[in-house]
């Protein structure tokens, strides 16, 4: 699957969104991935996620265990866990907490994991996800996600790979450009939810 196949999929989905965006970072950005229009469709998830899959064994080799950060890591992580023939498992956080493993996951020994997100901004959940697994006794070998909007610059400190990078500008509150300013800003996020 080439960059523009993994694009047209989240434009013809209605995932690909032009507007005034606050993203989970906090930033702000004229262009939002609202992958879940892309995960609510079983078949364009197969096919993302089976690329995905792809492309980690031919740069990681055999992977036995997927991990992804919740919420919006599950269901892409599953899905390319299952093409890799790998276990799924995900991360969580108690509000406000750090993520960590729970419900008896694990990374045993000898065992070869990679990270899977869906959408790479920063790079900060992926690093919070490697934080949290620093204690497993396997080994971490790498990162990938659908798209990496970072324009490559959202270290997490493994090899990270992705289905496309686009170069999306994000701005702080306080530097906005006067274009993106003048438009209402929306977070369509998670994040947006409220805790109760």
């Amino acid at each position: 699957m080439t960059h523009e196949d993994v694009l047209e999929e989240f434009r013809s989905s209605g995932a690909l969104l032009q507007g005034h965006f606050v993203l989970s970072s906090g930033l702000h950005s004229p262009t939002f991935l609202q992958k879940m229009n892309i995960f609510s469709d079983p078949p364009r998830t197969e096919r993302l996620c089976r690329a995905l899959a792809e492309v980690i064994a031919a740069r990681f080799g055999q992977i036995d265990i997927v991990v992804s950060p919740a919420i919006g890591g599950i269901v892409p992580g599953y899905e390319t866990a299952r093409h890799l023939g790998a276990r799924a498992i995900f991360v969580e956080r108690d509000p406000g907490g750090p993520f960590q493993l729970r419900r008896g996951f694990s990374i045993p020994a000898g065992k070869r994991a990679v990270i899977v997100e869906d959408i790479v901004t920063t790079g900060l959940s992926a690093r919070e996800c490697l934080a949290s697994l620093a204690g497993e006794a396997g080994e971490v070998v790498g990162a990938a996600c659908l798209i990496d909007r970072s324009g490559g610059r959202g270290e997490i400190g493994l090899p990270m790979i992705s289905l496309a990078a686009l170069d999306i500008p994000a701005y702080s509150a306080d530097a906005l450009p006067p274009e993106l300013a003048a438009l209402p800003a929306v977070k369509p996020g998670s994040r947006a939810i409220p805790v109760p």
